[in-house]
């Protein structure tokens, strides 16, 4: 099944180069996302990812987007597909990984 969701993540003032972030992330897998800027410092990646459930479609999204851009800080992910208690517990469970 297909699932349509977006993260967003705000980024450390190290880690700002939008044209780098963007390759990183292509590079790491995360050519299923659309990029986009609203507010200088914020990320935001609309995903169109292929998984059996949601759950772990976010998961793997929130996996890729962590190896590429370690230092952002995850702020919210939407639709709410689970419960934000959850999506915090599965962005916790990438950075331990």
């Amino acid at each position: 099944m297909e699932y349509t969701f977006t993260l967003k993540y705000q980024l450390s003032a190290d880690d700002c180069n939008l044209d780098e972030i963007v390759e990183r992330l292509g590079a790491a897998g995360c050519d299923d996302a659309l990029i986009g800027i609203a507010r200088p410092g914020n990320i935001a990646l609309e995903f169109t990812r292929e998984a059996l459930i949601a759950e772990d479609a976010l998961r793997s999204a929130l996996a890729d987007v962590r190896t590429c851009i370690e230092s952002a800080k995850f702020i919210e992910a939407a639709p709410n597909f689970v419960g934000l208690t959850e999506a915090a517990e599965l962005a916790k469970s990438t950075e331990n990984n």
